[in-house]
């Protein structure tokens, strides 16, 4: 089991502190989320400071670019790199990609990222072998690759992409299409288990490939102390306030519950959200662990659902390092 690193919502200035030590502890790779920064520019400074670390965006909001912005961004840090980078997509949901980025959902979420993905390809591929860019499809149609604007060939072209997801949709074009898909931390073990394993099969046997062919990267919840646990409980409420995320709670017989958390969110109530996450709900999306007993409490959950792991806690140096041995130790196991 690969266990992972989330960096937090820093100023690029603390980038290669935080990389440098996250290098020297042991973490497999460093992911970096798009909220309140670019999560692209991080993974030049990850390049240039280490040299085993991985990098990846968990997740760049696809639809907020086009796929030759993608693309191009792509190639240069798997150049940088030297083959370290995964380039993590996800969709988003409507109204932040409308009112927050400006930009057209589409009819069929699926369906664009699936066309991403492949266009994505497509430039890669001229780029590297110079094959003629002849992309055509609902949602793109790309045909112009001069000289002047191709950046040629690189030791590393083959980058994986991660795409992210709570239903079934995306999980299918995950096992389809993608090589790697990123759990949201907004799930349970039953869930995982349940409905979006066997919908990633579902699109791994529609490309006639294996379950080697992807890897499932988990987000955890974890409360190993008195104060994380409002913070946790806050977070599940916010995830279960999201009308596209219901079907996590339906499945475990919780719409009310949602719903109501939708209409405390609807109205600015978040303070209030947090209450109605009771234990049971608590203890179902988070493991409650003494930091000691975590790591085996952690393979004992996913050892049959995921091939890596990461904790829904960003990584800072000189804070709880200790700690962070412990997960290292116990829970990676490196080939």
């Amino acid at each position: 089991m690969r266990f992972d690193a989330s960096l937090a919502p820093v100023p690029l200035t603390s980038v290669p502190e935080i990389a440098r030590a996250a290098e020297a502890l042991g973490f497999d790779t460093l992911w970096a989320t798009e909220t309140m920064h670019d999560p692209f520019l991080p993974g030049a400074l990850v390049a240039e400071h280490t040299q085993r670390l991985n990098y990846g965006t968990a997740v760049a909001i696809a639809f907020a670019r086009s796929p030759a912005t993608l693309a191009y961004t792509a190639w240069d840090l798997a150049q940088a790199s030297k083959g370290r980078f995964i380039l993590g997509l996800g969709t988003q949901v409507k109204a932040h990609i409308e009112r927050r980025f400006g930009m057209p959902w589409p009819d069929s979420a699926v369906g664009k990222l699936r066309e991403q993905i492949a266009a994505l390809r497509a430039f890669w591929n001229t780029w590297q072998n110079n094959a003629p860019l002849d992309f055509r499809g609902q949602y793109y149609r790309l045909s112009l690759m001069s000289p002047f604007f191709n950046p040629g060939p690189i030791s590393h072209p083959d980058i994986p992409i991660f795409i992210a997801g709570v239903n079934t949709g995306l999980a299918r074009l995950a096992g389809e299409a993608a090589d790697g898909f990123l759990v949201h931390p907004f799930h349970t073990p039953h869930y995982l288990r349940e409905t979006l394993l066997p919908s990633i099969t579902l699109g791994l046997e529609k490309a006639g490939r294996s379950r080697q062919a992807i890897q499932v990267a988990v987000t955890a919840f974890a409360v190993t102390a008195p104060e994380e646990d409002f913070f946790v409980r806050a977070q599940i409420a916010f995830y279960a306030s999201t009308p596209s995320y219901r079907p996590v709670m339906a499945q475990h017989g919780w719409e009310a519950i949602a719903e109501q958390l939708s209409g405390l969110a609807r109205r600015g109530q978040w303070g209030e959200m947090p209450g109605l996450i009771n234990d049971e709900l608590l203890h179902t999306f988070a493991i409650v662990s003494s930091p000691e007993e975590l790591p085996s409490r952690l393979l004992e959950r996913y050892h049959a659902l995921a091939d890596r792991l990461s904790l829904y806690l960003p990584f800072m140096p000189g804070e709880r390092d200790e700690f962070w041995k412990t997960m290292i130790q116990g829970v990676a196991q490196r080939p």
